[in-house]
């Protein structure tokens, strides 16, 4: 388990707290549609964090070529469609292989570890093809303030982030509760809050930069090597 992490709930637990079962109930919502809209079609994908695959699928359905990423070979072993790599991410080294897209989703760049951080995003600028994207989910601007909040998913359970608390300087101990009729899972983990300017200079530090924020809220970015 990964310093800070924890997870409760039935069936395995990844070592940065996430439940294998739970995420192959938790739906992907629009975020394929976000991704398909800002990449070319037919993109080969290198997909940073894949989890189970609820974004492989649905992009692989499209037409996208996808290698899948993930420390947990419990979650890769539900990937289906696509190539699998079991590696932490900012240790990954595809031997020179490049990608036209770099997805690094789930709020992943958001990492309380500044070198876990700085490693993730060297790993996008090292593996993204000259001319390719990086495309990079953010928290929302209110993630740690607007607390506690919980959302009904129209489908029945519930997401409850039930505290946000000071963990060392500028991260923060993010509490999470999922709530099923028939199962409750719990994550406990690290997180950085980002503003505009530290996310851009971040990037900055790994030789990208931005291209365009894709949606009005900036969570989705698309950043591309710094010329």
């Amino acid at each position: 388990m990964r310093e800070g992490h924890e997870g409760t709930g039935p069936g395995a637990i990844t070592p940065d707290g996430c439940a294998v079962e739970l995420y192959e109930r938790l739906p992907i919502d629009d975020a394929p549609d976000i991704i398909t809209a800002a990449i070319p079609a037919g993109a080969h994908i290198l997909e940073l964090g894949s989890g189970v695959g609820r974004m492989t699928r649905p992009l692989t359905e499209r037409g996208f070529t996808v290698t899948a990423v993930d420390e947990s070979a419990d979650m890769l072993a539900r990937v289906r469609g696509a190539r699998t790599v079991c590696s932490p991410i900012e240790a990954l080294d595809l031997g020179g292989e490049k990608f036209d897209v770099v997805l690094l989703a789930s709020f992943l760049v958001h990492a309380g570890d500044e070198e876990v951080r700085r490693g993730l995003l060297r790993t996008c600028a090292r593996h993204v093809a000259e001319g390719g994207r990086v495309l990079i989910q953010r928290e929302g601007e209110d993630y740690h303030t607007n607390v506690p909040r919980e959302r009904v998913h129209p489908s029945g359970f519930t997401v409850r982030v039930a505290s946000v608390e000071p963990a060392g300087e500028g991260v923060n101990s993010v509490y999470v509760e999922y709530m099923f009729p028939d199962a409750v899972w719990t994550q406990t983990f690290l997180s950085r809050p980002l503003t505009k300017e530290q996310f851009e200079s971040a990037l900055e530090e790994a030789g990208l930069e931005v291209d365009t924020y894709l949606t009005p809220d900036r969570m989705w970015v698309r950043a591309v090597r710094k010329a």
